[in-house]
């Protein structure tokens, strides 16, 4: 499973929405998802592949975000 696989189930899981749903471009605004969300995602993302993310990084969409986690892994 890759990196935006991975990041895709979790947000998918912890939002409640089909993971086929999402793609590079889904916005986190769009997912209803709010500041405490991010932050246990955040936690969970740490857990599952291994890196580790500061709170101040912001992302607009998934893609973004698992380019970055990629780039730390």
């Amino acid at each position: 499973m890759n990196v935006f696989e991975k990041i895709a189930e979790v947000i998918a899981d912890h939002v409640g929405s089909d993971v086929a749903d999402i793609n590079e471009e889904t916005t986190f605004e769009e997912l209803g998802v709010d500041s405490l969300d991010i932050v246990e995602m955040v936690m969970r993302f740490e857990e599952e592949l291994g890196v580790e993310l500061e709170l101040e990084d912001k992302f607009d969409t998934v893609g973004a975000l698992a380019k970055f986690i990629e780039s730390k892994v």
